[in-house]
């Protein structure tokens, strides 16, 4: 069982700053791919940034030069610093990790639980 907790939601006014957290617990043994994706009311889920286990990011267009994607290896964790915040990246963010699950290479695929991020005009 590998478990993704997210942190760091909430409420900000425009032009504000918030950081997401996910931690990757449990029966994880190795990491491939770290990324924050979201998704809008009415909206398909999109992808917000990603970083690979070397370090290679990309990010969406919208929130190039705004958000910043990092990683902690030891902790298995994830960060997106969201700074310069728009009413329009209000958006449940969940973070989405790939894996795997032992030394014979068995595929992990999952998603947080989601947390909710709400830029007020």
């Amino acid at each position: 069982q590998v478990q993704l907790v997210e942190s760091g939601g909430g409420l900000v006014q425009a032009g504000g700053s918030l950081r997401l957290s996910c931690a990757a617990s449990g029966s994880i043994f190795s990491i491939n791919i770290m990324g924050w994706y979201r998704q809008a009311p009415g909206k398909q889920r999109e992808l917000v940034a990603r970083i690979t286990s070397s370090g290679i990011t990309n990010y969406a267009d919208s929130v190039k030069g705004r958000f910043t994607i990092s990683k902690d290896n030891a902790k298995n964790t994830v960060y997106l610093q969201m700074n310069s915040l728009k009413p329009e990246d209000t958006a449940v963010y969940y973070c989405h990790i790939i894996g795997t699950m032992n030394s014979l290479g068995h595929v992990y695929d999952g998603w947080g639980q989601g947390t909710q991020v709400t830029v007020s005009s």
